[in-house]
């Protein structure tokens, strides 16, 4: 039994140890019984390895009792490991045979040797604990974004990044070409993944990841975190180009637009956090396989798409003027639609389509909506089925007509007024000059 002059020892380590359980966000209960596995360990490697033990450690006062377990028997054989029925009465006066009988063997110089190894275990339980606790944490944000610090460049490249409560690992593989990463700087990247290991959790970011775009977007763009927008699909070559096709579940609602933001404020804001060079296009999603090849090709003017559904194989014809940017830099802009879409595609000018015959199989696709029929024109030569309208119009017609000819003879007349004119001023000298005579 502990002596009362423990007891102080034991209610400041209580306290001690409910103040760190609180520090560290580490359950008292697991810690007690960390504690408790930790002095049967103490016991058995310092005083009987054989003997089959229990620790017990009161919650409320920090006590311990070691107590030995032994099988009621009538024959005693093995002393270490069973006990008679008489003798375990006078331990306690239940127990029968069969049972298994607590019999108390606290050392009396156990208090130092248990401190000892008590000390030890909670520093190595809290550290497991922790450990533990992170990786379930980071584990749960896998395919998420995290805003870190860079602490450490390697000579390798590699990027140690501070993220809070542990530090991540950006591999050069992960890494965007054109960028460069130093001491201090503030970076987001994309959890690719989280491994478990003895030394804690190691967390692999990335920042080539076409999740870290989507992210972003989701971010930026408040319509796609209330599911009105969707990202259909993203491909994404780091540091160059993406392509991201977006649907809009209302109809009012323009999902490019939206995504680009007044004045392209929430593509460029996306643009800066992935290095500021990388361009984005953002096409509309469409159920129509042809439609959605002909959205994927932009920035380039699609005229027509043929397709194979069976074998997912197009074939794009593009203006004369458009065939180098509909094939991009490298062939850029087309493997990337080819990606986006999952469709072999097969792009060609006005020209050369011409030239070539179009593959068994193919299909031509209608890329605008037909035209409505107009309406047809009244019919006027029939007086009985003349409506009001109709008939005002005539009216009005006729009353322009009246109109038009009572302007051709003002017109008319107005040059024999101003040839009367002159003649009149003629006559006028010709009546003075009579007057005196």
């Amino acid at each position: 039994m502990v002596s009362k002059k423990n007891v102080p020892e034991t209610v400041n380590f209580l306290e001690a140890l409910k103040t760190l359980c609180a520090e560290r966000d580490v359950s008292t209960d697991v810690m007690f019984d960390a504690i408790e596995k930790a002095l049967d360990m103490a016991y058995k490697k310092n005083f009987d390895a054989a003997e089959n033990v229990e620790v017990n450690l009161d919650r409320q006062n920090g006590n311990y009792h070691v107590y030995a377990l032994k099988d009621v028997v009538e024959d005693v054989t093995d002393p270490i490991r069973q006990i008679s029925l008489e003798a375990a009465h006078q331990i306690e006066a239940k127990y029968e045979l069969g049972d298994v009988a607590r019999v108390e063997v606290t050392p009396r110089n156990f208090g130092r040797i248990a401190a000892q190894a008590a000390k030890q275990f909670v520093v190595q339980k809290i550290r497991e604990i922790e450990r533990g606790m992170l990786y379930d944490e980071f584990s749960g944000k896998e395919n998420d974004i995290v805003s870190g610090t860079v602490v450490r460049v390697d000579n390798g490249n590699k990027v140690i990044i501070d993220i809070g409560k542990a530090e991540a690992v950006l591999l050069p593989t992960e890494q965007i070409n054109a960028e460069s990463y130093k001491i201090g700087d503030h970076i987001k990247a994309y959890i690719a993944e989280v491994k478990k290991d003895n030394k804690g959790p190691q967390i692999y970011l990335s920042r080539t990841h076409p999740g870290l775009l989507k992210r972003l977007f989701e971010l930026e763009v408040p319509e796609i975190q209330d599911g009105i927008i969707e990202i259909k699909s993203m491909v994404r070559e780091p540091g160059m180009r993406s392509k991201v096709s977006v649907i809009s579940k209302d109809e009012n609602i323009d999902p490019v637009g939206t995504c680009i933001g007044n004045k392209g404020v929430r593509v460029q804001a996306i643009v800066n956090e992935i290095g500021g060079n990388e361009k984005i296009d953002l096409i509309n999603w469409n159920a129509n396989p042809g439609i959605y090849i002909a959205n994927a090709i932009s920035p380039a003017k699609v005229k027509n798409v043929w397709i194979n559904e069976s074998e997912k194989v197009a074939r794009v014809v593009v203006p004369n003027n458009q065939l180098s940017l509909a094939i991009g830099k490298e062939g850029q802009n087309a493997r990337l639609a080819a990606k986006l879409t999952g469709w072999k595609i097969d792009i060609k000018s006005v020209a050369q389509s011409k030239e070539m015959e179009l593959p068994e199989g193919m299909t031509l696709v209608q890329l605008k909506p037909p035209k409505p029929p107009k309406p047809p024109k009244p019919n006027t030569d029939n007086n009985n089925n003349i409506d009001n309208n109709n008939v005002d119009g005539v009216v009005k017609k006729k009353k322009k007509k009246k109109k038009k000819k009572k302007r051709s003879q003002q017109q008319q007349e107005q040059p024999q007024q101003q040839q009367e004119q002159p003649q009149q001023q003629q006559e006028q000298p010709q009546q003075q000059q009579e007057q005196p005579q």
